[in-house]
Order: structure tokens, then sequence, then C-alpha cells
């Protein structure tokens, strides 16, 4: 306003006189004392002949950055506290570009809260999210890690767009083909995977775990008719990954998915039970594994020759026994393959 004036060679008495108010209102609001209201940008129109919007938006900017101000420097530190217990994850989305890279606690404590929607991360907690925390008061979770992760779950897949509907039919079509991936490098298994899922209508990743989110899977209807899979590799051996797969398939085939189903590692009901059943099933036939389990023989040359003759790999049938105490944990540790999640994440996460 006090530029205006100098350019025109007016007064601030004139200004006065020309928008019915008193000289000192005018100096008070070019002091930055008080603010323009909306009836007086009106008059300020009739005055200057600049549009009411032009001082109505300089204002909201105005108010806007003295928030923004303000916010950044009344950070309170229970929420830099929260901050630095979510630093692993924060880290992650940094890394994967879900969130820029910020030194200033503050600042990414704002970008933090723009990512969750929520007004403050204190109020992580309170949250009206009862399928997240169902069960969650596991000695393992910790509500603020939980929160976070299901929210960067859906911000990983939401960009991703296949344009295909949810097709079960063609999902149990594709699994004799999804098993052969059980014999791929894990450098090659996320690519492939995404690609025959995306045939089906199914979105898939698979996304680093956190201490503090005890997830070992998470499955969620997405409104354009597609379905989100996001698995994690929680303890790295490739058996019990397939297993956690092939359980989450079977939670889809069963119809199990309403809107969200998150699968807590700890869980147990009838519904986890027939996936556990479906994937150990699949997996190995029944009546086979029976078969194997009558002989008696564990030793690894049977393992080997029995597991050729069915078409899967010998850790499979391994981490089976070793499940269902046939066989010890510290047996075959050679044949016990493993997964790293930086191989499993070779892979770059879609974008658009």
């Amino acid at each position: 306003m006090k530029e205006v004036l100098e350019d025109r060679g007016m007064s601030q008495k004139e200004l006065a006189f020309r928008t019915d108010v008193s000289e000192a209102h005018i100096s008070s609001l070019i002091n930055c004392q008080k603010d323009i209201s909306v009836s007086f940008a009106k008059k300020l129109e009739y005055a200057l002949d600049i549009d009411a919007s032009f001082w109505i938006n300089l204002q909201a900017n105005y108010e806007k950055e003295l928030a923004d101000f303000n916010e950044v420097n009344n950070i309170s530190y229970e929420e830099i506290d929260i901050l630095k217990k979510l630093n692993d994850i924060v880290q992650y989305m940094q890394q994967i570009g879900l969130i820029d890279e910020e030194t200033n606690d503050s600042l990414l404590v704002i970008k933090l809260r723009k990512k969750l929607n929520v007004s403050s991360l204190i109020r992580i907690p309170d949250v009206s999210q009862a399928a997240a925390y169902r069960l969650a008061t596991s000695a393992d979770t910790d509500l603020h890690v939980l929160f976070t992760w299901l929210m960067m779950c859906d911000l990983i897949n939401e960009e991703y767009k296949i344009g295909k509907k949810l097709d079960v039919e063609k999902l149990r079509r594709k699994i004799p083909l999804i098993k052969e991936l059980m014999f791929e490098h894990a450098t090659n298994i996320q690519l492939r995977l995404r690609t025959i899922f995306a045939e089906c209508g199914i979105k898939f990743s698979i996304v680093r775990h956190f201490r503090g989110a005890p997830v070992q899977g998470v499955i969620k209807k997405d409104d354009d008719g597609s379905l989100s899979l996001i698995i994690t590799n929680r303890h790295k051996f490739a058996d019990i990954f397939w297993f956690t797969l092939f359980h989450e398939i079977g939670h889809i085939l069963n119809g199990d998915v309403v809107n969200q189903l998150i699968d807590y590692e700890f869980e147990e009901n009838e519904v986890e039970e027939k996936a556990n059943e479906f994937a150990s099933n699949t997996l190995v036939e029944l009546d086979k594994y029976n078969q194997f389990v009558n002989s008696g023989d564990y030793s690894l040359n049977p393992i080997n020759k029995f597991c050729t003759a069915v078409g899967i790999p010998n850790f499979i049938l391994i981490g089976r026994l070793q499940k269902e105490g046939y066989l010890k944990y510290h047996h075959y540790p050679a044949e016990k393959i493993k997964y790293e999640i930086e191989d499993l994440e070779a892979s770059p996460y879609p974008r658009g």
C-alpha cells in the first residue's frame, strides 16, 4: 500500500478521506498493525482502482506466511521426539522419494504431517482407524510406526496405475506361474510378480518392514476396482516369504477382503487358518506331502528327490518340515535361502 501511494504521489491523509477512515487507521495498516478486511478491500478498490481481490489475496498470503512461520517455530518437543522414533521409516520414505530431503527437524515434522494427513504427530494414536489398529495391543506394536507404515504403503501404490479390475479367476489360473518364480533370483521377483498380478487387477509391492509395525501383508480395495497387495520380508527366509505371499493370495481367493485387510503376524483366527491352509497346500500338495512325511526319512537326498518330482525348491519343503516339527530349525542351513530386502526392492517403485 505504501508503494502504491508513493507511486501515485498520494498521502495517507488523502487515502483516509477517499476510504472514509481515519488517517491513524491507514497508518496502522501500512505499519502492519491492522489487517485488511474484506470491506476495506472494497473501499481500496474504489479509491485506488485496484481490484479488492488483490488486497484480499495479499492479506491471505501474509496470514499464510505468518502461520507457516509460527508453525515452524512452535513445533513441540513431543512431536520432535515422535519424529526421532520414526527416523528409520522417514529416512526410507525420503530414499524412495515420498518425502523431500530435509535436515531441519521442524520442517520435516510439517512435511510428515502433510503426508500422514494429521495436524500433529501427537494425534496419530487417536486417529480413528479401527481396522488399522486391530490387535495393535501387541507388545511389538508402536502405533506411530504402524500408522506411518500403513500410510506409506498407500502412498507407494496410489500412483500405480494398471488399468484393470480385480479378476479372481485369472489370479487362480496364474498360481502355477507364480510358483515358478520361486526358482528366480531375488532381484527378479518383485518385477515379475508385479507384472503377473497387474494382469489380474492387483497392484503389488514388496515394502520394507520396520520395528513397531508387525505386519506381514496388507490388502486393500481401490476405488478403480483394482486391489492393492503389499507384503513384507520380516524374517528374510525365502520359504517364509513365499508362504506369506500365498497366504495373502488365499485371503483374496477366499473373499476375505471387505475394504482393507491388515495381516498381523501374530493374529490367529479361522480366517487366518484357512489362508494358512491354502498357502501350505498350494506350495506342497497335501496328499504328496503326507506321503513324504509318512516315509519318515527327512534326510537331504529324499527331500531333494521329492522337491524335483513336485517342482518346488527344496527350501519350501525344509521350511514346512521345520515349522511342523519334523526337522529342527538348525537342520540344513545351507539350503535355507535368504532374501535381502535390498535385492527384493531392486526394481523401482511405480510412479504414474
